[in-house]
């Protein structure tokens, strides 16, 4: 048994187990567990992350569907505002992850009490009201970025589809259909894949994520180097795509600074994968420099994708690289592109539905306590595969969430729109207010220092452009529903 909060070198030592997120299945966990003793204090929880496996974690939770989009969002804001907002978010999410980093343990960041989620941090610094906000508001997100995976994921089949369409048809042919079927297998698989115990059990699933998202942000800048050296010129301008009016320009500007927004931050789930981290070193510490190397690998294919998308394609830019068939040729390459976005999402839908998964099911626990159908594990033996444990709450509760996101999904299949909400849903409240206020709490900050001037002004800049992002991106929802 690990005793005391700091015991790093037992915890070092021990190897990954993967113990159920439920807290109070301590008498089940103990039989399938032998020799271990596990109470429900959290910091007991045995962590086993180190630098790179946190870097694939946020590598998989940061190059999503959104690096598909950037392209379009460099093309509706020219070739100087769009590398300047790649570059604004980029040291952005650098200064939300080194404020959160330090959150992780209060109230002093380094020998403090471990706050495992973004929700506990904000309930012991910022106190209950906030906390409440703030887990609403983290769950809508994690809600949005599921429907957002089960767009992406069926666009991406469909292009399959149709890639092979158009190289045995021509690229005229009228290749269309439908993504509803493709949905709900990407549901089907999401609810055999929920069945993962929790977050700890996960570094597998984040490691191919990772590979995979290597493969197809190298394909898509591969492809775009490749158009652009074909054309023989640097396609785009200063301005922009060209719109009919201003308001209309505008309108798209701000949809554009969402989905840029949507691509970049990972606060939602940054205290969850720090708190897979073994210490010593400091988990804070870890944090930091994991961020930096995720934050600029990132950000190179970014630039990548985004600028070489845009000077192949110029005002003709469509809103997927990948699936909107800028590219026909070599039909397979894209073909295996969009099988690794596929790959890539099955993970990335995981690694934001697991807190959602163990934050339900600990609260509903603590309420029923005596329920055998929340804590009984069930054994069952299938042929040729280990043993699995089932428990039917569990089975239950994440199929009913894995079917609400697809059900969403079928009603409204956005790409673009639907980034660009959920980019500005989440920068504001999650990636910005919350770490500036916990921090200033935490470092006890004084009113009207150098500091807390830097800090509020800070906050206000990305709270107006939060707020013109959402604008742009509800007109956008609106207006595809509606044409």
């Amino acid at each position: 048994m690990i005793e005391g909060e700091d015991n790093y070198e037992e915890e070092e030592e021990t190897p990954m187990l993967r113990l159920s997120s439920l807290k109070l299945t301590v008498t089940v966990e103990q039989e399938l567990i032998h020799g271990v003793s596990v109470t429900n204090d959290h910091n007991n929880t045995i962590r086993t992350g180190t630098l790179w496996s946190t870097v694939a974690h946020i590598i998989t939770a940061v190059i999503g569907s959104g690096v598909l989009s950037l392209a379009w969002s460099m093309s509706q804001l020219g070739w100087i505002a769009g590398p300047i907002a790649l570059l604004f978010f980029a040291l952005v999410t650098y200064v939300s992850a080194s404020l959160l980093s330090d959150c992780y343990r209060s109230p002093d960041p380094i020998n403090g009490t471990r706050n495992q989620t973004y929700t506990d941090a904000v309930r012991v610094i910022l106190g209950e009201k906030q906390a409440l906000l703030c887990g609403w508001l983290q769950f809508l997100n994690f809600f949005g970025t599921g429907v957002a995976y089960v767009v992406t994921t069926s666009t991406c089949m469909i292009a399959i589809q149709k890639s092979n369409c158009y190289h045995k048809e021509g690229h005229e042919a009228t290749c269309e259909y439908s993504g509803n079927l493709y949905m709900f297998l990407f549901g089907v698989i999401q609810i055999v894949m929920s069945q993962i115990p929790d977050f700890h059990s996960m570094v597998w699933v984040s490691i191919v994520a990772a590979i995979m998202s290597f493969c197809y942000s190298s394909i898509g800048l591969g492809l775009g180097v490749a158009k652009v050296i074909e054309n023989g010129r640097i396609d785009g301008s200063i301005n922009g795509v060209p719109a009919g009016n201003v308001p209309l320009k505008l309108l798209l500007a701000f949809q554009a600074l969402g989905d840029i927004a949507f691509a970049y931050p990972y606060s939602i789930i940054f205290l969850e994968i720090q708190d897979t981290i073994k210490s010593p070193p400091q988990e804070n510490k870890v944090m930091k420099k994991a961020s930096v190397i995720a934050i600029i690998v990132t950000t190179f294919f970014y630039f990548g994708c985004g600028c070489f998308g845009y000077a192949a394609f110029g005002n003709n830019t469509p809103g997927n690289l990948l699936t909107g068939f800028g590219f026909y040729e070599p039909y397979w390459l894209i073909d295996f592109a969009n099988a690794c976005i596929i790959l890539h999402l099955i993970g990335g839908y995981q690694l934001y539905s697991q807190p959602v998964f163990a934050y339900v099911e600990r609260w509903i626990t603590e309420k029923f306590p005596e329920s055998v159908f929340l804590t009984k594990i069930h054994h069952l033996k299938l042929p040729f595969l280990p043993d699995f444990q089932l428990n039917l709450f569990r089975l239950s509760f994440r199929t009913a969430y894995v079917v609400s996101t697809t059900g969403i999904s079928m009603v409204f299949p956005y790409f673009n729109e639907i980034l660009g909400l959920l980019g500005a849903l989440n920068l504001w409240p999650l990636a910005i207010y919350y770490p500036v206020e916990m921090y200033k709490k935490q470092r006890k900050v004084e009113a009207w220092s150098t500091k807390w001037v830097v800090l509020q002004i800070f906050s206000i800049v990305l709270m107006v452009v939060s707020a013109v992002a959402l604008i742009g991106s509800i007109g956008g929802v609106i207006e595809a529903k509606t044409s």
